[in-house]
């Protein structure tokens, strides 16, 4: 998660000298940029707020939003990540976008990617709660479309490809690939080519954010520091402030070593209205909010 990143610089340029000063100042003025407060204080599923120098495990909705010009854009990518600093791991699921499902505060069914459409970040955090009967915590909003910056900020991402594969011009063999931010976006976007169709392609989101966090706290990033702060500053929103991002890196920075990811894909799909949904399996449903819910400790 990118707010690793960032709270990583920020423990590195606590211990600093001049040079440093000056990189911490320019870091303190992109989470200023980054930060965009929202109206909730408090998921309506929280007794109280998370402490996180008491350690408490925290979630977030981590949105990749496609917007598009005349349109408020739709959340393309919608992974939640529960954080457990006991246990030193966290949980992660990709959630279908075209999973049917109430849009809440809208008071109908639909495409859970299509909250974003009606009513931003907010719809979105509770249109996802109401799925998975969680509390979402925090959410981080990157712009897909200049996601790519990002990846060029930290010298290209490395990712194990699991499927051969051609989308125009470009071609993306199975193995170990190097990408650039245009490959990986081409990358995470393409869906058709792929058997698993939004799975597969789910499974390679993942695999770049994976691999931007460990390139991210690379030394070489760090000598590369403004580039990174801009692309992050420009295309990366979330409620999180720069303090509780220093206390996220000082006491959780153990659990995004594990990764443990939770699969959703026996559900099918269905035409409503001659529109193409995809209907979650009630038992997978409830398995994953269970497993969910064990790793926040509700």
């Amino acid at each position: 998660m990118l707010l690793w990143i960032v709270g990583g610089f920020v423990i590195l340029l606590l211990s600093g000298g001049g040079y440093l000063l000056m990189m911490y100042m320019n870091l303190t003025d992109t989470v200023e940029m980054m930060h965009e407060p929202i109206e909730r204080e408090l998921s309506d599923m929280r007794e109280k707020p998370i402490v996180f120098k008491e350690y408490d495990p925290f979630s977030v909705l981590v949105l990749g939003v496609d917007e598009r010009e005349n349109d408020s854009g739709r959340s393309d990518t919608m992974i939640v990540l529960a954080v457990n600093p006991v246990l030193k791991s966290t949980k992660m699921v990709s959630i279908p976008r075209d999973t049917f499902t109430e849009i809440e505060g809208k008071g109908v069914k639909d495409k859970i990617n299509h909250a974003y459409a009606f009513g931003g970040i907010e719809m979105a955090m509770k249109s996802v709660e109401h799925l998975l009967d969680i509390p979402i915590d925090y959410v981080v909003q990157v712009n897909m479309e200049s996601f790519k910056e990002i990846v060029d900020a930290v010298g290209g991402i490395t990712v194990n490809n699991m499927l051969n594969f051609k989308v125009g011009d470009e071609s993306f063999q199975k193995g170990q690939l190097s990408l650039t931010g245009e490959e990986a976006l081409t990358f995470v976007r393409m869906r058709y080519e792929d058997p698993r169709g939004d799975f597969g392609r789910q499974d390679r989101q993942k695999l770049v954010i994976q691999a931007i966090l460990k390139q991210g706290a690379s030394v070489n990033s760090l000598l590369n520091y403004k580039s990174i702060f801009s692309a992050i500053g420009t295309n990366v929103k979330t409620n999180m402030t720069f303090e509780e991002m220093i206390d996220v890196q000082a006491n959780y920075r153990d659990s995004v070593n594990s990764i443990d990811q939770i699969y959703i894909n026996e559900g099918h799909g269905k035409m409503i209205n001659d529109i193409w949904y995809y209907i979650m399996n009630d038992d997978e449903l409830v398995r994953t909010q269970n497993e969910l819910k064990t790793h926040l400790e509700l």
